[in-house]
C-alpha cells in the first residue's frame, strides 16, 4: 500500500530547507569582513567566493530540473543535504582562499538542489491562486532565514564569536529538514504532459518564457547585489549593516506571507511593475543616504525586492506551464547565474573607486563610504531597466491572456494564451 502524500510535513520540510539557505547568505555576508581579514582577502577575491555561492546554485537547480521527473524531489533534497553538509564543515576547516571557493560552491549547489525539489514540489502540491500565495509562503522563508541569520551573526559577533562558530548554526536547519523529508511519500505531477522534457523544451522557447528568462537575471541582481554586500558597502553609513539586512529581510518575509490579496489586487505583472518602481528608489536612495535615512531606503528597497523572485516562478508555472519543473528551475537558475557572474564584478567596482579616489589626491571625509555609494548608484540602473521592461509586460499580457476562472478558489486568472 503506497503512502499518502502530507502536503504540510512536506511543505514544513521545504520551508526549512530554504531556512539553510537563507542562513548560508545572511552569516556569509555578516563573515564576509572576517573572512577577508583572516584570509588576507581583497574585495574582488571575496567577490569571487560571492559568486561561487551564486553559480552553485544554478547548475545544481537546472541539473535538478532536467532530471526532476526521472530521479524525483526525494534524491534530489538527499543531494541537497550532503552538499549543504560538506559546504559548511570545509568552510568551517577552511585553509585559504581555494578552499573557501570549492566550500562556496558546495553550499550554492545544495541551495540550487532546493528550489529545484521544492517549488515544483508545491506546484504540484497546490494550484491556482493558493500556489501565488503558498509559493510565496514558501519563499518568505529565504527572507526569514536571513533575518535569524544576520541577527545571530550580529550577535555572536558582538559577543566575540569566530566566523566558524557562525557557521555551525547552518547545520540546525539542515538537519531538521534532513529527518523531516525522510520517508516522506510526494505527489504526480499535476500535467503530465510536462514529465515530457521535448514539451518542456519547446515550451521554453515560446516568447513569454524567453520574455521571463531575460527579466529574471534582472530581477535577482536587483535584489542579491545590494543584499550579499551590505556588510563592506553600508559598513560607513552610519546604520548597522546587518540591521539593514535584516529589516529588509523582514520586510520581505512579512510581505511574502500576506502575498495572496496583493496578487489579487494588482495581478502577477502588476506586482512586478511595482516592485520595479519600489526598488529603484530604494537604492538610489541607499546611493545618498546615511544614519536614519539608510533604514527608510532599506524599507522601500525591500517592499521593491520581496515579491521578485516568488512572482517570477509563479507567473512561469501559470503562464507556461508546460515548461514543467525544469522550466521554474532554468528562471531560477538564471537570476542566480547572472548574480554569480556580477559579484566579482561589483567587487572590482569597489576597488577600482577606492583606487581611484586614492590616486587623485582628493580628500574625501569617508572613503569607505563614498565608495560605498558610488557602487550602490550603479547598482540602481538594474531596477531602473526593469521598470520599462515590466511596464511593457503588463500591456502585452493584457491583451496576450484571457481570464479563465479558477475552480478552486472562485476568483479569475490570466493564464490562458489566446494568440
Amino acid at each position: 500500500m503506497s503512502k499518502q502524500v502530507n502536503p504540510s510535513a512536506l511543505f514544513l520540510g521545504s520551508c526549512l530547507a530554504l531556512i539553510t539557505t537563507g542562513l548560508t547568505f545572511s552569516i556569509r555576508a555578516g563573515i564576509l569582513p572576517q573572512l577577508g581579514e583572516s584570509f588576507n582577502l581583497s574585495a574582488e577575491q571575496l567577490g569571487f567566493i560571492n559568486s561561487m555561492w551564486f553559480l552553485g546554485f544554478p547548475i545544481s537547480m537546472i541539473l535538478g530540473g532536467i532530471f526532476y521527473y526521472k530521479i524525483g524531489p526525494a534524491n534530489i533534497m538527499r543531494f541537497a543535504f550532503v552538499s549543504h553538509t560538506l559546504g559548511i564543515l570545509l568552510t568551517i576547516f577552511a585553509s585559504g582562499y581555494t578552499t573557501l571557493l570549492i566550500s562556496t560552491l558546495f553550499i550554492g549547489l545544495g541551495n540550487g538542489c532546493t528550489e529545484a525539489a521544492c517549488n515544483p514540489l508545491i506546484a504540484d502540491l497546490y494550484s491556482g491562486k493558493k500556489m501565488d500565495k503558498m509559493l510565496n509562503r514558501f519563499h518568505m522563508w529565504f527572507p526569514g532565514g536571513i533575518v535569524l541569520g544576520s541577527l545571530i551573526s550580529l550577535g555572536l559577533t558582538e559577543m566575540g564569536a569566530s566566523w566558524q562558530t557562525q557557521m555551525w548554526v547552518i547545520m540546525i536547519p539542515t538537519i531538521m529538514y534532513a529527518i523531516i523529508f525522510y520517508g516522506k511519500a510526494f505527489p504526480q505531477p499535476k500535467q503530465q504532459s510536462a514529465t515530457s522534457l521535448s514539451n518542456n523544451v519547446k515550451a521554453m522557447f515560446s516568447p513569454t518564457f524567453i520574455f521571463l528568462f531575460c527579466c529574471m537575471a534582472l530581477t535577482a541582481i536587483s535584489e542579491f547585489g545590494p543584499q550579499q554586500w551590505v556588510g563592506i558597502i553600508m559598513a560607513n553609513s552610519g546604520a548597522s549593516p546587518m540591521l539593514v539586512l535584516a529589516l529588509v529581510t523582514g520586510v520581505m518575509a512579512v510581505g511574502r506571507f500576506f502575498a495572496g490579496p496583493v496578487v489579487k489586487a494588482l495581478g502577477q505583472t502588476g506586482v512586478l511593475l511595482g516592485g520595479a518602481i519600489f526598488a529603484t528608489i530604494g537604492v538610489y536612495l541607499f546611493s545618498i543616504a546615511t544614519g536614519g535615512l539608510v533604514y527608510v531606503a532599506a524599507l522601500l528597497f525591500a517592499i521593491g525586492v520581496c515579491y521578485f523572485w516568488p512572482t517570477m516562478i509563479a507567473t512561469t508555472a501559470q503562464r507556461v506551464p508546460l515548461s514543467g519543473a525544469i522550466g521554474m528551475s532554468v528562471i531560477g537558475g538564471v537570476g542566480m547565474f547572472s548574480t554569480s557572474i556580477f559579484q566579482p564584478i561589483i567587487g572590482r567596482w569597489i576597488d577600482q573607486s577606492k583606487a581611484a579616489v586614492q590616486q587623485s589626491g582628493a580628500v574625501v571625509e569617508n572613503l569607505d563610504l563614498a565608495v560605498g555609494q558610488a557602487t550602490l548608484a550603479k547598482l540602481a540602473l538594474f531596477p531602473g531597466v526593469l521598470i520599462i521592461i515590466f511596464l511593457f509586460f503588463y500591456f502585452w499580457q493584457k491583451r496576450t491572456y484571457k481570464p479563465v476562472h479558477d475552480e478552486e478558489t472562485g476568483n479569475n486568472d490570466l493564464q490562458v494564451e489566446t494568440t
